[in-house]
């Protein structure tokens, strides 16, 4: 749970409620000349100026949502703030401001919650968001953080999932996949600890999908290249429950169907090899593995030359007639039908 096991605990009642909201903020600054007011007062003031607010907010459970016995608290805080920046970004908004609320049980000591902390400062720093409220209160079992993201755009440049057209081109940033290949990795070495607490695994051929998982970026990165390069998408979505599940949600919005080229789905290398030594098949990883917070957007075909070539983007489909329905063109150029097989946070337990 806590990785130095010799440093001294502070109980999290020697310093109350507010104490501990005082103490694990006291090193976050304001960034953002729309916080009128942050932490210390009933409520956060945010000045718009005219701008449209959009707010997104992501509940993470302890033992459903993230493990503590290979995720590091610093990480945890990190991918907590990226979730939900992820969700601000395919607004084509941008982020300005987060609250955190936490509920802790009596096993995390003070150390432990200001190494959450310090993965939340550090996400803060380089998103130039600001953290403006929050709660903490007691938990009966594991820890629980809810992270809402407040961000801003103009009115114009808002992007929602309803507005792809026939003939949009369909368009992913970075690679798919390797996020839920990193929780597999991990997952089984879990299990050879449990055998062997003296096993030392060997995860260097593993750092890049172990590093998608424990250490996801939020693409802002895209929002202001696609500014920069005066392409505006024409719907736009996350990629956090699997690309198959957010390509339907995406035509479902849209009233659209959809043609996805299985050979066009960017893979990495890593990836690809990780695939073969476990024996799955890396367009299912794809198609629902999840978390990979990569953005999925659509684009007019007059588009097409400003983000060809780009090592950023890749042009994976394009949109069709609803009537066509959503379809995943194999590399033996079959039509199947895309199925929604990503995460379900409410799925029944088997």
């Amino acid at each position: 749970m806590f990785d130095n096991k010799d440093q001294s605990r502070t109980s999290l009642s020697d310093l109350g409620e507010f104490g501990l909201i005082n103490h694990l903020t006291q090193n976050f600054t304001i960034r953002q000349n729309s916080t009128v007011k942050g932490i210390g007062d009933d409520a956060a003031i945010v000045n718009t100026e005219g701008k449209q607010l959009v707010v997104t907010t992501d509940l993470l459970v302890e033992g459903v949502h993230f493990d503590l016995s290979f995720m590091p608290l610093k990480h945890l805080g990190y991918k907590a703030v990226m979730v939900n920046l992820s969700d601000v970004y395919a607004m084509n908004a941008e982020a300005t401001q987060i609250t955190v609320s936490i509920a802790v049980s009596n096993r995390f000591p003070l150390e432990a919650l200001e190494e959450l902390y310090a993965g939340i400062e550090l996400a803060c720093s380089i998103y130039n968001v600001d953290l403006i409220g929050g709660d903490t209160t007691s938990s009966t079992k594991g820890l629980l953080i809810s992270v809402t993201a407040l961000g801003t755009a103009e009115p114009e440049a808002l992007v929602k999932r309803d507005g792809a057209k026939d003939g949009d081109l369909l368009v992913v940033s970075g690679d798919l996949g390797a996020s839920y290949m990193g929780l597999q990795v991990l997952e089984r070495e879990k299990q050879v600890y449990k055998v062997n607490p003296n096993a030392q695994p060997d995860l260097e051929p593993y750092s890049y999908i172990i590093e998608r998982q424990l250490k996801p970026e939020a693409r802002k990165d895209i929002v202001e290249l696609l500014k920069k390069m005066e392409v505006k998408p024409t719907s736009m979505i996350d990629i956090s429950d699997g690309l198959s599940s957010e390509i339907i949600h995406l035509c479902k919005s849209s009233k659209t169907g959809v043609r996805l080229y299985e050979d066009k789905i960017p893979l990495d290398p890593q990836l690809i090899n990780v695939c073969e030594e476990f024996e799955i098949d890396s367009t299912t990883v794809a198609l629902s593995g999840g978390e990979d917070y990569e953005l999925l957007f659509t684009i007019n075909q007059d588009d097409y030359e400003k983000v060809k070539g780009n090592p950023h983007l890749t042009v994976i489909g394009h949109i069709t007639p609803e009537s066509d329905g959503m379809n995943l063109i194999t590399r033996a150029n079959t039509s199947i039908p895309i199925v929604a097989r990503g995460w379900n946070a409410l799925q029944d337990e088997e």
